[in-house]
C-alpha cells in the first residue's frame, strides 16, 4: 500500500475520476479519459500552471500533509502503573491528577516560564497568520505560552519604513508584540521574533530588541513543511513591486512591462513572493548569536526543519557551541500557511524519526559534558496524548512541543463565534449552548476572574485558545497521573512502549511485549 497518492487532493482543489482505481506509480486514474471533466492536478496544471503547486484558497487555510508515514506517534502506547508516584507523596489524597505540574521553565537561567509545555511556532507573513495574530497573541498571553512572530513580517508590512534597506518602523510587528504584552499574565509565556535571510538584511531583530523591548529572538534555518524559503501570494501590483524593491524574489516580475499589462487586463491575478535560501556556516552562526546578545537579546532560539541528519547534527552542535537557549526541531508534514503541496508531502524526515535522531544527538553531547539546549519538537501535534508521547520520546532533553496549526484552529472557532454573535447569525452547534459569550464558552467565568472587566475586550479567538489549552492541560495531567508522573521532569522514555517491532527498532523504545521483563521476573521468580 503506498504511503501517498499524488495527482489529487482537497488541498489543491483537485480530484480523480476513478478514485478507487488508481495507478499508484503515477497517481493517474487507471484509465485517463479524453474529455474527462476533472480536474486532477495534471489537468488543472494544464491551464493554471504553478497555481496548482499550493494549497487553496491562500490566506484562508492552513494545511497539513496527507502522507501516511510508516511510523507516527500512534505506534506508541503510554504506560500506566498501579504503584508509586514521582513528584508527590505516594498517597491517594496527594497523587490525584489535578496535582500534576505541567508548567516548565526554559532558557539558560530558567527565566522563561510556561504554564503549558507548548510553543506556538513561527506565524509569519501569510494572510491567515496576519489576520488572526491578534487572537493568537492574546490567546498565548492568557494561557502563559510562547508565541513566535515568524519571518518576513516587516518586509510584508505596507506601512513599514525602511532606510537604506534597514527597517526603522513596522506597525504590524509593533501590533503583534504589543498585543501579547497587553494580555500577558504574571510574566508567564513570551513572544519571540524570528529572522530569515531578508529579515537579517533588514535588521529586523535589532529593531525588535531596540524599539519593541523584545528579549527573545529566533534564528530560522527552516521548517518541516518545506525546505525552501517563506512564500506568500500577492494580489496587488504596487505591493508586489514594493516587495521586489525590498529585495524579495517576486514571480512573475512585477516590473516587467508585459507582466504589468497582463495584470491590468486581468490575465494575471496574483504574484508569488519568495524568500531566499539561507546558507548555514558554523562561523556565521556563532557570529550572529554574539551580535544578537550584544544588541540586547536575553534568550536566543534556533528553529530548524526536517533536513537530512547531518543538518540536524549541525543544528544541535552549533546550538551547543553558541549556548543557544532553545532549539526547535520541526518534523516533516506538520503544517503550513503556504508551501508547495507535493514538497510538503514528499520531503524531509518525519516526526518520530527526527525526534529519535534529536534524542540520540543530544545524548551524545550530554555524555561529553557539552551544553544541550532546551529542545522543542514540532510536527502535526494536536492532542494531549501526542504531547505526552513527544515529551517522553525525547526525554530528558525535550521540554515542550511546537503546535501552531491546532492552536490556530481553536482561534478560528473562537473568533467566528464572536463574529456570529456580532452579526446576529449564530447557528448550531453554538446556539445549542446559549446566545452569549458567557453561556457558549464553558470557562468564561475563569476568564472573568482573571481579567475582570477587561474580558469584554478579549478577542474571542483567544477565548477559543484558552478553552482548548485547558482541555489539553487536563488531559495531559490525567495521562501523567496514570503513568504516576506528577511533574514533567519525571517523564522518561520508559513511559512509552512501541506497538510494533519496526517502531521499537527505529525509536529505541522497548517493544510492548518486552517491557518490564526484569521486574516481571523479580515478581514471579525467574
Amino acid at each position: 500500500m503506498p504511503y501517498s497518492i499524488p495527482n489529487a487532493s482537497e488541498a489543491t482543489g483537485t480530484r480523480l475520476r476513478t478514485p478507487r482505481s488508481v495507478s499508484h506509480l503515477s497517481g493517474l486514474c487507471a484509465t485517463c479519459l479524453d474529455g474527462c471533466p476533472g480536474p486532477c492536478e495534471i489537468g488543472m496544471s494544464a491551464y493554471r500552471a504553478t497555481e496548482v503547486l499550493y494549497p487553496q484558497p491562500f490566506g484562508q487555510v492552513t494545511a497539513g500533509a496527507e502522507k501516511q508515514y510508516p511510523l507516527d506517534l500512534s505506534h506508541f502506547a503510554i504506560q500506566g502503573s498501579a504503584v508509586g508516584a514521582a513528584g508527590v507523596e505516594a498517597d491517594p489524597d496527594h497523587a490525584a491528577f489535578p496535582n500534576v505540574r505541567i508548567s516548565v521553565s526554559l532558557g539558560h537561567d530558567g527565566g522563561i516560564k510556561l504554564n503549558y509545555p507548548i510553543v506556538i511556532p513561527g506565524l509569519g507573513s501569510t494572510d491567515v497568520a496576519a489576520k488572526n495574530f491578534e487572537h493568537l497573541a492574546a490567546g498565548a498571553a492568557i494561557t502563559g505560552t510562547l508565541i513566535t512572530v515568524g519571518e518576513n513580517v516587516c518586509g510584508m508590512d505596507d506601512e513599514a519604513e525602511y532606510n537604506n534597506g534597514t527597517v526603522r518602523r513596522s506597525p504590524d510587528l509593533e501590533r503583534r508584540v504589543q498585543t501579547f504584552q497587553k494580555w500577558q499574565q504574571n510574566g508567564a509565556g513570551g513572544i519571540v521574533v524570528q529572522e530569515n535571510v531578508e529579515d537579517n538584511r533588514g535588521g529586523v531583530l535589532e529593531y525588535a530588541i531596540r524599539e519593541l523591548g523584545v528579549d527573545k529572538v529566533e534564528l530560522k534555518w527552516g521548517q518541516g513543511a518545506k525546505d525552501i524559503g517563506g512564500e506568500v501570494k500577492i494580489v496587488d501590483l504596487a505591493k508586489a513591486q514594493r516587495l521586489k524593491s525590498r529585495n524579495y524574489i517576486v514571480l512573475p516580475d512585477p516590473e516587467n512591462p508585459d507582466v504589468v499589462r497582463a495584470f491590468q487586463r486581468g490575465e494575471i491575478r496574483e504574484f508569488e513572493r519568495h524568500s531566499r535560501l539561507g546558507m548555514v556556516s558554523e562561523e556565521g552562526f556563532l557570529r550572529r548569536v554574539e551580535q544578537l546578545r550584544a544588541a540586547g537579546a536575553r534568550y536566543i532560539f534556533l528553529k530548524t526543519g526536517a533536513y537530512r541528519p547531518a543538518d540536524l547534527a549541525r543544528a544541535v552542535k552549533f546550538a551547543s557551541k553558541a549556548k543557544v537557549d532553545v532549539l526547535t526541531v520541526d518534523g516533516a508534514g506538520g503544517g503550513t500557511g503556504m508551501s508547495p503541496w507535493r514538497m510538503m508531502n514528499e520531503w524531509g524526515i518525519p516526526f518520530v524519526e527526527i525526534a529519535t535522531l534529536t534524542y540520540q544527538y543530544c545524548s551524545r553531547l550530554a555524555a561529553q559534558g557539552e551544553h544541550v539546549p532546551d529542545i522543542v519538537l514540532a510536527g502535526g501535534i494536536s492532542s494531549e496524548d501526542q504531547i505526552f508521547k513527544a515529551l517522553a520520546l525525547g526525554a530528558p532533553f525535550v521540554k515542550a512541543v511546537g503546535m501552531a496549526r491546532a492552536a490556530m484552529t481553536a482561534a478560528f472557532v473562537g473568533k467566528n463565534i464572536g463574529l456570529a454573535l456580532e452579526r446576529g447569525e449564530l447557528k448550531a452547534p453554538f446556539m445549542n449552548y446559549g446566545s452569549s459569550l458567557d453561556t457558549i464558552f464553558l470557562l468564561y467565568w475563569e476568564l472573568e476572574e482573571m481579567l475582570g472587566e477587561r474580558v469584554k475586550e478579549l478577542p474571542t479567538g483567544a477565548m477559543g485558545m484558552y478553552h482548548y489549552f485547558r482541555r489539553l492541560g487536563q488531559g495531559l495531567r490525567q495521562l501523567m497521573a496514570g503513568a504516576r508522573k506528577f511533574a514533567l521532569e519525571y517523564l522518561t522514555r520508559d513511559d512509552l512502549a512501541a506497538l510494533t517491532r519496526e517502531a521499537a527498532e527505529v525509536s529505541g523504545i522497548t517493544y510492548v511485549m518486552d517491557v518490564d521483563k526484569q521486574a516481571v521476573d523479580e515478581i514471579l521468580g525467574a
